[in-house]
């Protein structure tokens, strides 16, 4: 009698598992077959707000406050996501001389100037972890002595200008109310509803796990190796853009990183440290936007979507390099801790848009102001300022 109910409860379950699969791949089809036939468009070219935006962005805060709670060390509070910093390091964005007139626009108006610029290169967990476990990766670039009015009065980043990126085309949430959901069950430690909020399978969002599966990818082999992508949309001039990454080594001299022992906690840190510190060779990359083109679907306000580059190619605007550098010290990885990227650290010429975009805003500022008053000392310390004035000489040179 035991053998059978056994062998009766493995066969059901096993119909169970099966029938979640169908459903599952069923939902995801017909996500994708929702999104192919919209993706003849037309779209808006412009923003769409939804009402409750701004209660729900509160909410978000909240559980953002308690995430970092969560995963704070015993001395400080990390950030609520890119946690995990591979270093930050000095680089320099040299916009090109043949730039199209129509992308001649906020920092990339004068062809051929170079601005200086802090990059932070990152894991995009919440709390640090293995470097060879799945995960996003993130870049974020910071611009200095940016002339103009920025999006955001902050006089500490008047003179700034901020790029945030990570390694995906395209997120897994799309808009402010799904983020919500998907967040909250996170902060309450729920990882398994995120995307499957309810019994409900209409209320699954297979597709967006997808995304999600594909965002935690395997680590590169350096933080210089692999795409960065803006994600969300954003203004260039009268232009609505995303902007991307893309290593360009063709651009250095050759270079060919020693193999890395992976199973080392932070061998991402060791092959950019191997790189830029060791060997002393430069790492190349190019800025790259792609515009919209409101004829296909290429929205604004659903950020999972990927706008075809067969419809609308990335074009680049920009040089970046980072020159050979000593980066890993006590001192600057406290001065990387402290810095503070927010894409509203802009000018209106590059306004970002897009629900996701106005998310950050409150968010990015809520969280970074709650981290640095619950951490000592503070991100003004005098012992960092001689970080920034070696960096301001070096790269006067």
């Amino acid at each position: 009698m035991l053998k059978r109910f056994w062998l009766w409860l493995g066969r059901l379950l096993g119909k169970l598992l099966l029938t979640l699969v169908l459903v599952g791949l069923i939902g995801w089809g017909l996500g994708e077959a929702y999104y192919a036939w919209k993706f003849s468009g037309p779209v808006s070219t412009e923003e769409e707000i939804a009402p409750d935006e701004a209660a729900l962005s509160r909410l978000i805060i909240e559980d953002a406050v308690r995430i970092v709670e969560q995963h704070r060390d015993n001395t400080r509070v990390l950030r609520d996501a890119h946690a995990k910093a591979h270093g930050c390091v000095r680089a320099e964005v040299q916009v090109l001389d043949t730039l199209d007139e129509s992308l001649r626009q906020g920092v990339f108006s004068e062809p051929g100037h170079t601005w200086r610029a802090w990059m932070r290169l990152s894991n995009g967990n919440a709390y640090p972890q293995f470097d060879r476990a799945r995960d996003a990766r993130g870049m974020a670039i910071k611009l200095l002595d940016v002339p103009g009015e920025k999006l955001m009065k902050s006089p500490a980043h008047a003179g700034e200008q901020d790029f945030v990126m990570f390694n995906h085309p395209a997120f897994f949430v799309r808009d402010v109310a799904e983020y919500r959901s998907n967040f909250a069950a996170q902060a309450d430690g729920k990882k398994a509803l995120a995307f499957f909020p309810s019994w409900d399978p209409r209320s699954w969002e297979i597709r967006h796990l997808i995304i999600a599966l594909k965002t935690l990818s395997p680590a590169p082999e350096s933080p210089v190796a692999t795409t960065y992508n803006s994600i969300a949309p954003f203004k260039l001039g009268e232009l609505n853009i995303k902007y991307r990454v893309i290593p360009a080594p063709q651009n250095c001299p050759p270079y060919e990183l020693p193999e890395q022992n992976t199973d080392l906690p932070n061998f991402l840190r060791n092959a950019l440290y191997q790189q830029l510190s060791l060997d002393r060779a430069p790492a190349c990359f190019e800025l790259q936007v792609q515009k919209q083109n409101a004829q296909y679907y290429m929205p604004i306000e659903d950020p999972t979507v990927e706008w075809s580059e067969k419809i609308s190619p990335f074009e680049s605007v920009a040089r970046i390099t980072v020159q050979p550098q000593d980066f890993d010290s006590r001192e600057q990885n406290l001065f990387c801790d402290n810095l503070s990227f927010n894409p509203w650290h802009a000018l209106p010429e590059h306004r970002p848009i897009g629900g996701i975009n106005r998310l950050r805003k409150s968010v990015y500022e809520a969280v970074s102001a709650y981290r640095h008053q619950r951490n000592a000392p503070a991100p003004a310390a005098p012992e960092l300022q001689p970080i920034a004035e070696e960096a301001e000489a070096e790269l006067s040179q």
